[in-house]
């Protein structure tokens, strides 16, 4: 596939679907890369970073250290996603507020689509695969119901555990790395620290989640050379275990209810059409990407 202008500008266009994720607890920025067709590449990219490359650029020059840190793609991908942490947190937040039910249900569309991609690209089942879908499901639900971190000192060294945390977490397909810095007690201080342009934090926390970012993708990188059926089992998993976190219909307390109990408007006609665009717009971008392939 030719790689031109119109490629790189829809991959910022991917990356700010990610980041719109990424800043919204319950749907994690993995989730939509793998839904968008560049998890893998994305893993590969950021796998491949370390000390060799600095070499490489004093050695070969620019030109051959950014062909081989696939700059291009990291590049337009970053601008995509800062452009949606930038401009849509306080956006998001809005929609969020007003009409919970219906933006939940249209990820609940997505979230349903994605569980049938990855199921796709599993070529081999066994007990093992099953095993571990179990585990992988049992973890993510755990993490998405578990109560939130209070009274903690906030401060530049926490935020720096937090990024790094949150960081392998956004990578991981079902797991919300927003959710985790909900669940840390960091997520309000974190976008208050983006609305307000708070410097100290914002660098603090980006050098955390360079560093998980740097530390994790290595792991799964490795797995999907050694058992790429067996990784995608584990990542089915923890998307299946998140679909508890993206369920539209809450009782006061948080607890997952049948829209016939939800006190209020449930809004179910207008959620089942959300669910089906979710749904529907993920065979859209197959379809669209193998017409480019």
């Amino acid at each position: 596939m030719k790689k031109n202008f119109s490629y790189y500008l829809v991959l910022t266009l991917k990356g700010m679907a990610m980041g719109a994720a990424d800043a919204v607890p319950g749907i994690s920025g993995g989730t939509i890369a793998l839904l968008l067709g560049i998890y893998e590449e994305l893993i590969n990219t950021i796998g491949n970073i370390n000390t060799s490359l600095l070499k490489d650029l004093k050695s070969n020059g620019f030109i051959y250290f950014w062909q081989k840190l696939n700059g291009n793609f990291l590049l337009s991908l970053i601008i995509g996603i800062g452009i949606s942490l930038i401009t849509f947190v306080q956006i998001t937040a809005y929609f969020f507020d007003k009409y919970p039910i219906l933006i939940w249900s249209f990820f609940l569309g997505l979230v349903l689509a994605t569980i049938y991609v990855i199921y796709k690209l599993i070529k081999s089942w066994n007990y093992i695969n099953l095993m571990f879908i179990m585990v992988s499901a049992f973890i993510s639900f755990y993490l998405s119901e578990i109560s939130t971190i209070v009274n903690i000192d906030i401060d530049l060294t926490y935020i720096l555990i937090c990024g790094i945390i949150a960081a392998s977490a956004m990578i991981i397909p079902g797991i919300s790395g927003a959710l985790i810095l909900v669940v840390l007690g960091l997520y309000s201080t974190m976008i208050n620290a983006v609305n307000n342009l708070e410097f100290d934090k914002i660098i603090t926390f980006t050098s955390g989640a360079i560093i998980g970012l740097l530390s994790f993708s290595k792991i799964i990188k490795w797995m999907f050379s050694k058992n790429s059926s067996l990784t995608y089992s584990i990542l089915l998993g923890f998307v299946i275990g998140s679909l508890s976190k993206v369920w539209p219909w809450k009782s006061e307390l948080g607890q997952n209810i049948l829209p016939s109990s939800y006190i209020g408007e449930n809004y179910l006609f207008y959620s089942i059409i959300l669910v089906s665009i979710g749904f529907l717009l993920i065979f859209s971008v197959e379809k669209i990407q193998k017409l480019n392939n």
